[in-house]
């Protein structure tokens, strides 16, 4: 289910923790979208198909998602889409999550729909941390230039759709920022990519 939390960036107060304490925390969609929507993003629930074959390649994906494509495309602002699926079997999987848990920007819009599984976008907005647990059914829209990060899990299982105007597709501008590491995640980081 998908789910926001909203957060202070502002340190804690001796004792607490402040990514334990959201200002907000909400699993209602039409909460989701609209807090998102004051910020300036994108939020959405869309029906998602029957499920994918195991195998399933980018092809097939494409394929099968091309109604929702179609309706992306037809706004005319994402020319170059592709399909990005991961599993827990990946053998990239924790370089692709340290890459992606590092807070970035892109110089384009970041639009995914999630047609399977599910990921956590970290969105650092002016004095907020939002992290949006994307869920199957869910499209979410990240205005260029903002900061982000994106927790994928250490067992991945997700397949999104990717839309870009950029036909290099994913470019990122890293900040340099720890901040990412001041926040909850899918689920705790090994010891070994901490140290």
């Amino acid at each position: 289910m998908s789910r926001l939390h909203i957060h202070s960036v502002h340190p804690p107060a001796p004792g607490q923790d402040t990514a334990a304490m959201p200002l907000l925390s909400s699993e209602d969609g039409a909460v989701i979208a609209a807090e998102l929507a004051a910020r300036g993003l994108r939020f959405e629930r869309w029906p998602a198909r029957g499920e994918l074959a195991e195998g399933a390649d980018q092809e097939a994906i494409l394929s099968a998602y091309a109604g929702e494509i179609a309706r992306i495309q037809s706004q005319g602002r994402y020319p170059t889409v592709d399909a990005i699926r991961l599993g827990p079997d990946h053998p990239e999987r924790q370089a692709l999550r340290l890459k992606f848990l590092a807070e970035h920007t892109h110089a384009e819009d970041e639009v995914r729909f999630f047609v399977e599984g599910q990921g956590l976008f970290c969105l650092h907005i002016g004095e907020e941390v939002l992290q949006v647990l994307c869920t199957r059914g869910d499209l979410i829209g990240v205005p260029a230039g903002t900061r982000h990060w994106f927790d994928m899990g250490a067992a991945p299982r997700f397949t999104a759709l990717r839309f870009f105007d950029n036909p290099e597709g994913w470019v990122a501008q890293f900040t340099g920022d720890d901040i990412a590491s001041r926040y909850p995640l899918l689920d705790p980081l090994p010891e070994a990519a901490t140290a």
